[in-house]
């Protein structure tokens, strides 16, 4: 007996990931690319803020990129993603050998903003208390 699973994930966005996993970063930014013809390298270093050199190195493979900023590669994520192209932080940073980091700072705000507006008020205001109790400890230490 096979394991169902495996061979059918429940997770559509599982099974989409696993298809392309040992994608270097050039495959990656060719796929997705040509999901959205009517965009080029150019487009996507502009919209990045990569320079457009950069990028065509990385597409070439002439140039290494398992040192670049976790902030560019997040950029061309939300490049993609306002092209209306489906991708994930994970697949870019599995792309170029590392491990995918926590949420972003941005991320993390929004989180924690949505979490404090489901409280009841009374809950909101101990909450500012702790936060503010917690800057004047670390500014101590």
């Amino acid at each position: 007996m096979t394991n169902q699973r495996s061979e059918h994930p429940a997770d559509p966005e599982a099974a989409r990931h696993a298809q392309h996993r040992d994608e270097d970063l050039a495959a990656l930014l060719e796929r997705l690319l040509a999901q959205v013809p009517d965009r080029t390298q150019k487009d996507l270093a502009a919209e990045s803020g990569i320079s457009y050199p950069t990028l065509n190195a990385w597409m070439n493979r002439t140039r290494g990129t398992s040192r670049i900023d976790p902030e560019k590669l997040r950029a061309m994520v939300d490049a993609f993603r306002r092209w209306g192209v489906r991708t994930t932080p994970r697949e870019f940073f599995e792309a170029v050998g590392r491990p995918v980091p926590g949420p972003s700072g941005d991320e993390r705000e929004a989180r924690l903003l949505k979490l404090y507006r489901q409280l009841p008020e009374s809950r909101q205001r101990a909450l500012l208390k702790d936060a503010e109790a917690m800057l004047q400890v670390s500014r101590i230490v």
